[in-house]
């Protein structure tokens, strides 16, 4: 508890906690409550990073704990699915309703007939993946490939580098270059934008690859706007560039790398010209792009997950990853690359205590095709918590046609009436961060935190892992001596911890990082692969790809649907999270030549529409998206739109060359005036 501040209400406490939420930055944070009630989220020092200042999504956060659409207790569905047609119930009741259900489900169609479906990224270890798991396995239900996101970034850093500890913002303003790519952090890790800001004023040059042209790229030195989907070929003419030209470190190479003579190989075809063909970025600027970064030192290459939203995001992961081992820049403090740090601590959930059945595996951006009627086994019972799949998962028509079935029975647990909780049969009040425990831990900054509650929580929510617990001892799963809640929970995850961490975590609540939070690749940190050495070409990565590693996947698009549409994350939500607060009006971003081939003026009503769907809002003509692309936000609800449906109407459930990712950004679709 942290003492009252001079400007706080005389019966205010300002209390310290962090926040979850899927964000690199994982903030401290000085939550100011006055008579049980939050009155201002702020932010704190506690991590070094957060510098006082948090974005204006978590300031908001106290509408989504007291909002109208907040779950107070829980609900039973009383009438048709898709309408908010709901009774009050109690948790017995609830509960008891759920395990009826479970054994059921279990009985007549065995226990993989049972689907868990559910996404972390918000949630720390107390939250995710610890009772939850436990009561999942021990069922031996359907397991869930949590690939919606960084599932192929994931997949080309471990195979890289075994999740080497990378480039954390503390070292930004060390480099004379950043390369800026598929990462917009005015709105996904705004801590990142002071660094860098210090960088440039240090002399550093910032190179921006996006389509869209964002805050950081409109104060870069450079930007390359990109066609969606072709950053593997941008990468792949740097490594050309740097083979053909006597600029790859082949002392280093030799010494800390395999797999370089196929990288090359499969550079070979990319020329500047061939590239910008199919990139649209102009070659000469594509030639300047690659002479800077050679001649950059340190330079330092923060790679993010836009890249990896389409067919071809695991192989273009692997040639951005690859490129500052085969230019020479690790070694160096701020050279080398950026990217996820959440390994970087080395935490196995050992206090799970269960492990993973050998069921069948779903792979959550397919959830349409799992809930299909004549999917084998079927899925009866559908579990959603920490998600909502109604509006986030590919091809939502098709999962809305699924969650619609009425032998399907649905739970949903979670904070706030989600479009999800639409189509449940039995509804759950989650506690939100700031009414629970957690250990939060940052993916950019090495940063570790236990979160605590700073209010208790409304009405009858209950915390993820009180109710997972409940409903495993229920069912007859939990064995004696198991944590059986949250509390108990927690205190067997700060006893598994390492002790550098847990006894930081008990003792101020913040564990001190690793490297001091400041690792130099090649100096303090190396590849943990088995050999300890970067490994440019995985065999495994070429043998999952359809037509093998770097090789380029052509452009979906058709005559009949020539636009690209992505949904970058915004400013206002956080994947779905505070979806359901007031918001202006979305429309549709489009560059005013296509809206002029196709007659269009700013602030028509438009439907954007291909084989799958269609979406109908307003269009915002302008100039800050590339041609030939089309920007609705992520995390809409349907109640965003005219028609009740969300971009991810439109997105195909194709998956990424490898790690069975989402492919965002490969919706390809037409424009066109409509009347309201």
């Amino acid at each position: 508890m942290r003492p009252t501040e001079p400007h706080a209400p005389p019966t205010a406490t300002v209390v310290g906690t962090a926040c979850p939420l899927d964000c690199p930055d994982a903030c401290s944070l000085s939550v100011t409550v006055s008579e049980g009630r939050i009155t201002a989220i702020d932010g704190s020092d506690a991590n070094a990073v957060t510098r006082g200042y948090i974005c204006a999504k978590v300031r908001r956060f106290p509408e989504r704990v007291y909002g109208a659409s907040r779950l107070r207790y829980p609900l039973a569905r009383t009438g048709p699915r898709g309408r908010p047609s709901f009774a009050r119930v109690s948790w017995d009741e609830a509960l008891q309703l759920i395990v009826d259900r479970v054994e059921d489900a279990r009985r007549n169609w065995g226990a993989e007939s049972i689907l868990p479906f559910c996404y972390g990224g918000s949630n720390g270890f107390i939250t995710h993946d610890g009772l939850d798991a436990l009561l999942f396995r021990r069922l031996g239900a359907s397991r869930l490939a949590r690939t919606v996101c960084a599932a192929p970034t994931g997949a080309a850093n471990l195979a890289l580098y075994g999740k080497m500890p990378s480039v954390t913002y503390h070292d930004y303003p060390a480099a004379s270059l950043i390369v800026i790519w598929g990462f917009n952090p005015s709105v996904s890790g705004i801590h990142a934008v002071p660094f860098l800001r210090e960088a440039r004023q240090r002399g550093a040059r910032i190179v921006v690859v996006d389509p869209r042209s964002t805050p950081t790229s409109r104060g870069a030195d450079l930007h390359l706007a990109v066609r969606p989907g072709t950053d593997l070929v941008v990468a792949l003419a740097v490594h050309r560039y740097l083979f053909e030209e006597g600029l790859a470190d082949q002392t280093f190479l030799e010494a800390h790398a395999t797999g370089a003579n196929e990288l090359r190989q499969r550079a070979a075809e990319w020329t500047f010209e061939r590239a910008a063909e199919v990139s649209g970025v102009d070659a000469a600027v594509l030639r300047e792009f690659a002479e800077w970064y050679a001649q950059a030192s340190p330079a330092l290459v923060r790679c993010g997950w836009g890249v990896e939203r389409n067919r071809n995001g695991g192989s273009a992961v692997c040639a951005i990853l690859a490129l500052p081992a085969v230019a020479g820049k690790f070694g160096v403090r701020g050279g080398g690359y950026a990217m996820s740090n959440s390994a970087s601590w080395g935490v196995e959930r050992t206090w799970v205590g269960a492990d993973e059945p050998a069921t069948r595996v779903v792979n959550m951006n397919r959830l349409g095709r799992a809930l299909d009627a004549s999917a084998e086994p079927a899925v009866k019972l559908l579990f959603v918590y920490n998600c909502n799949p109604a509006a986030t998962i590919p091809d939502q028509q098709r999962v809305i046609r699924g969650l619609e079935r009425e032998d399907l029975f649905t739970v949903v647990f979670d904070q706030v009436f989600t479009d999800t909780a639409h189509y449940a049969d039995v509804v759950l009040p989650a506690t939100t961060f700031l009414e629970g425990y957690d250990v939060v831990r940052g993916y950019g900054s090495l940063s570790m935190q236990l979160a605590q509650p700073v209010v208790d929580p409304i009405g009858e929510a209950r915390s993820n892992a009180d109710v997972f617990g409940e409903l495993a001892e229920r069912l007859g799963l939990l064995n004696e001596g198991e944590p059986r809640g949250e509390l108990d929970l927690m205190l067997a995850i700060l006893r598994d911890l390492p002790p550098a961490i847990g006894d930081g975590l008990r003792e101020r609540r913040t564990a001190d990082p690793p490297w001091d939070g400041t690792p130099v690749q090649f100096v303090d940190v190396f590849p943990r692969t088995a050999d300890e050495k970067v490994h440019l070409f995985p065999e495994h990565l070429d043998a999952e790809h359809p037509l093998g590693l770097y090789r380029y996947l052509p452009d979906p698009a058709t005559p009949e649907h020539p636009l690209s549409l992505i949904s970058p994350a915004s400013d206002r939500t956080v994947s779905s999270t505070l979806g359901e607060l007031p918001r202006p009006e979305v429309k549709l971003q489009m560059h005013p030549d296509d809206a002029a081939s196709r007659g269009l003026a700013d602030g028509e009503d438009v439907r954007i529409f291909n084989g799958l769907g269609e979406v109908r809002c307003r269009v915002q003509i302008g100039a800050r998206v590339r041609s030939g692309t089309v920007v609705l936000p992520k995390g809409l609800w349907r109640s965003h739109t005219a028609n009740g449906n969300t971009g991810t109407t439109l997105v195909p459930d194709t998956l990424t060359d490898l790690g069975g990712g989402a492919c965002f950004n490969d919706a390809r679709v037409q424009v066109e005036r409509v009347s309201r």
